[in-house]
C-alpha cells in the first residue's frame, strides 16, 4: 500500500469533511478547515492519499515549542491499514524539525484504540479534562509526549 503524505490543500476540505463526519459525532464544519489551511499560522494540516484518494486527516497546532494535534481521523473503510500511524509520525516529525519539543492531545476517554496507538509514540496520560466533549459530556485524556 503506498500512502502518500502531503499538505492539505483547500481542494481537499471536501473529502476530509467526509472523513470527519463519518469519524466523529462531533464533527468540524467546513469552515473551520478553511480557517486552518488559509488563515491560522499555527496550523499545519496533512492528508493522507491512497490512489488519488484523501483517506485520512490530521491537523496540528504548532505553539512556540509544542505540538498540539488538533485532529486525526481514517476513513473508515481504511482504517486498520496504518494510516493513522503514518499520519502521526509524519507530523510528529515536522513538527520535532520545526522546534516542537512536546506534543500534546486530548482524546475520548473510551476511546482505547487511539489510546494505544498514542501510547506506541511515547504518549502518556498526563491529565484529564471532565466533560470536555459537549455531544455526551463524556471526559477528555490529556496526553503528552516528548519529542
Amino acid at each position: 500500500m503506498n500512502i502518500i503524505l502531503r499538505e492539505m490543500t483547500v481542494e481537499d476540505i471536501s473529502q476530509v469533511v467526509i472523513i470527519d463526519h463519518a469519524s466523529f459525532p462531533l464533527p468540524w464544519p467546513e469552515s473551520s478547515y478553511r480557517f486552518e489551511v488559509i488563515d491560522n499560522m499555527a496550523s499545519h494540516c496533512w492528508v493522507a492519499v491512497l490512489d488519488d484518494k484523501i483517506v485520512g486527516m490530521l491537523v496540528l497546532w504548532l505553539i512556540v515549542d509544542e505540538a498540539h494535534i488538533a485532529t486525526i481521523a481514517a476513513h473508515p473503510q481504511y482504517r486498520r491499514m496504518g494510516i493513522g500511524r503514518q499520519l502521526l509520525a509524519g507530523a510528529l516529525s515536522a513538527a520535532k524539525e520545526a522546534g516542537a519539543t512536546e506534543a500534546v492531545l486530548e482524546v475520548r476517554e473510551a476511546n482505547e484504540s487511539a489510546q494505544a496507538l498514542y501510547r506506541s509514540f511515547g504518549f502518556t496520560i498526563t491529565g484529564l479534562r471532565e466533560n470536555y466533549y459537549h455531544d455526551n459530556g463524556d471526559d477528555a485524556l490529556l496526553m503528552s509526549a516528548s519529542l
